[in-house]
Parts: structure tokens; sequence; C-alpha cells
């Protein structure tokens, strides 16, 4: 996955949906920042991350989503978006025995 750009744009986006870090560090944070953006952002949100990555790589980065992230619903519409309309199970966390 490409690293995004430390934008202001960007960095504002990171302020609403990945309030625990610092933007810059959400922003590097690249698929946990687009798993992020994809549940918790408005719909601005995600057309500032559209005009850095294509359909593609949207898919690319749900093939790689973090544990812990999307909700069911979201995790279903963007799958659909990327053209999965039966979508594959949502990430789990495992916790190694």
């Amino acid at each position: 996955m490409k690293m995004l750009p430390n934008t202001e744009e960007l960095q504002g986006v990171a302020e609403r949906t990945m309030w625990y870090k610092s933007p810059p560090d959400a922003i590097a944070d690249t698929l946990n920042f687009i798993a992020h953006v994809l549940t918790y952002g408005t719909p601005e949100d995600v057309a500032v991350l559209r005009r850095h990555l294509s359909i593609d790589e949207i898919r690319d980065a749900l093939d790689a989503a973090p544990p812990g992230v999307f909700d069911p619903r979201s995790w279903s519409y963007w799958n659909a978006m990327v053209g999965r309309f039966d979508a594959p199970p949502m990430p789990e966390r495992r916790i190694p025995a």
C-alpha cells in the first residue's frame, strides 16, 4: 500500500477519524487510517481520501484491514462498493495460544 501524503486536508480527516493519534502519525499508519475513514468518516472525509486512492487501492486496503475497526454495516458497504456483493468475513483479532 502506498503512503498517503501528509496534507492539511488529510490531517483534518485524521483529526476527526483517528482522534487518539496525532494527524501525521495517523496518516502514516496507512491501512489503519483508511479503515477508520471508511468506518467513521463523513462523505466529505471519504471524498478527500478518494482523491488519493483508486477503487483498486481501497479493495487492497480492505484485504489488509486491521481487525476491530470496521463494523458490519461499513464492512458490507465498502465491500459492495469495490464489487464484492458477498463480503468476505470481517477481520478478526486472534489471541495466541
